[in-house]
């Protein structure tokens, strides 16, 4: 049950935030902010978290109330959707979209967290899986929210962003009652036990008793985590995939414009990429169960940066780059909790919180030096370069994952 409740929670908060964060650029046309101003609001919201994601990392392996933290997250989003909706002037917008990423952070590092702690060993992909097919469902939604809110001509509807704005707000809070109401589905896992449910829970009628366990001789530590070569591989993969998302979202709309392809289609092809991802993640437990997790992960940033390669090329042929994007989007979505269960069975259990905040943060820089780097590469070359970019780094995580692959002796 706790699971279930963490990703009904996470679809809400990620519905909210990914209709929230498009909105917020008409937001600032409606203020007058140019397109510098739009970046650096923009990259605000990956850069703020960066200095908090280690703290809250540790945070989360000290505390006994990782649900509380999840409220947390979810309440701090909340706050920064209603200050979105309310502010008028650019700095507050800017204001308002740190705190979206500070409570974005929250909620994600409590919710890895809480999966690292309270699923069985055998579970962690299942549950991983699932609380990312909730954040794909949610990249999915949001979006297309977005336009049946805002239709073609948003940013001159000073009303209808406003209004989107308070309805990802309220969409965000959602997970509120979700959390506050759900301690004692918030159980520790019974030690030693065989049952078929990602975190089963014990027979103790106290909620949320399982304390991390202190019982590590070292504090988790930077270095001590980045000396294994398994997480340096599987942050590097993380880092790709997460980055190119950000890249496709930001581009494709520009390489469809010199393709003269309508902006509703490239919304379509951008769904089927979200829907693509989510079956992927569903199918997880089925292919972690048959194959290493080491192997899939290079499987799945290299079939992701292989077949990214061709969609700018025949955007002309819709159903051809349609089922490019269903192809990349399985990758895509593929690699992920993989990175997450990986990262999670690499260190000891009081470091887990840690390690995974680290993940974070690393993915973090990536969503800042990516799409700037891609821009920078683009306005010589064309939107399309932006986007082989991605592909490039893809295929550079997939032959460093190879390379650890083969050290590590999986073939």
């Amino acid at each position: 049950m706790w699971l279930w409740l963490l990703v009904a929670a996470a679809v809400c908060t990620q519905t909210g935030v990914y209709l929230l964060r498009p909105v917020t650029t008409y937001k600032l046309i409606d203020l007058g902010a140019g397109a510098t101003s739009v970046g650096l609001v923009t990259a605000i919201y990956a850069l703020v978290p960066l200095v908090a994601a280690l703290a809250l990392g540790r945070l989360s392996d000290r505390t006994t109330r990782l649900r509380l933290m999840v409220l947390v997250g979810a309440l701090i989003l909340v706050a920064g959707g209603v200050l979105l909706a309310l502010a008028q002037s650019l700095v507050l917008v800017a204001v308002a979209n740190a705190i979206l990423g500070i409570g974005h952070l929250v909620f994600t590092i409590a919710g890895q967290s809480s999966i690292a702690r309270y699923a069985r060993a055998d579970q962690l992909d299942f549950g991983f899986g699932w609380f990312t097919a909730a954040y794909s469902a949610g990249q999915m939604i949001g979006p297309l929210g977005v336009t049946l809110l805002l239709g073609s001509q948003a940013a001159t509807r000073t009303g209808e962003v406003s209004l989107a704005l308070w309805l990802g707000a309220i969409i965000t809070a959602g997970a509120v009652p979700l959390m506050f109401f759900s301690s004692r589905a918030f159980q520790p896992r019974q030690q030693g036990s065989t049952g078929p449910e990602a975190g089963e829970r014990t027979a103790d009628p106290q909620p949320e008793t399982d304390a991390p366990d202190t019982t590590e001789p070292e504090k988790a530590r930077v270095r001590s985590i980045l000396s294994n070569g398994d997480i340096r591989a599987a942050m590097l993969s993380s880092l790709a995939l997460l980055a190119v998302l950000d890249i496709l979202v930001a581009f494709l709309p520009l390489v469809g414009e010199e393709h003269g392809v309508a902006p509703a289609w490239i919304g379509v092809l951008l769904a089927v990429r979200g829907v693509s991802s989510i079956i992927s993640r569903v199918f997880l437990p089925y292919f972690s169960h048959r194959f290493d997790r080491r192997l899939l992960v290079f499987v799945s940033v290299l079939g992701a940066g292989l077949s990214l390669i061709f969609p700018p090329i025949v955007l002309d042929w819709m159903w051809l780059a349609a089922l490019l994007m269903l192809i990349s989007g399985f990758f895509l979505g593929l690699g992920q909790p993989l990175t997450m269960a990986l990262i999670t069975s690499s260190v000891p259990s009081a470091w887990r919180g840690s390690a995974l905040a680290m993940r974070l943060m690393g993915n973090r820089i990536g969503q800042v030096a990516m799409p700037l780097i891609a821009g920078v590469i683009a306005a010589p070359a064309g939107p399309a370069a932006a986007i082989w970019c991605g592909s490039a780094l893809l295929l550079a995580a997939a032959g460093h994952q190879y390379h650890r692959n083969r050290v590590g002796g999986v073939d």
